[in-house]
């Protein structure tokens, strides 16, 4: 857990979760880091999580999450440490709530000046059927 500030300056608390993973022809069925381990793999989340937060706005940040490019560097980054699998940013808060811009809203769902949906013609016999309906005990 930890609360970053993307450029936009929308605060963000980002929790990330990880488990640790067997090693080659490990026998035991457990796998568990020491705790000195699990402190420095927390702190490596951390200055991961804060540098990807704060290098992009929050639209960008969002697009980070769907591939999970940030749980696959740190994967990476915490090899050396002790071996993980399966880390995921499993939930994003935003703390303060940005301003409302409709500049950056038209940005990120793009301009709509035109229809573009078809309309459909419905047959009259449906629209017949729709009115005769009768609710008993009403």
């Amino acid at each position: 857990m930890w609360m970053s500030r993307p450029l936009i300056t929308t605060p963000v608390r980002m929790f990330c979760i990880a488990f640790t993973k067997r090693r080659p022809n490990q026998v035991k069925q457990t796998c568990y880091a020491q705790s000195s381990q699990i402190r420095q793999i927390r702190r490596k989340m951390r200055e991961i999580m804060v540098n990807q937060a704060s290098s992009c706005d929050l639209k960008d940040l969002v697009q980070k999450f769907i591939p999970e490019v940030i749980g696959k560097e740190i994967e990476k980054a915490t090899t050396g440490i002790y071996p993980l699998q399966n880390v995921f940013i499993r939930k994003v808060k935003i703390l303060k709530a940005p301003k409302f811009d409709l500049g950056k809203l038209m940005e990120v769902h793009g301009d709509y000046s035109q229809d573009i949906g078809v309309k459909v013609d419905r047959p009259a016999d449906e629209t017949m059927a729709e009115g005769d309906t009768e609710v008993v005990g009403a």
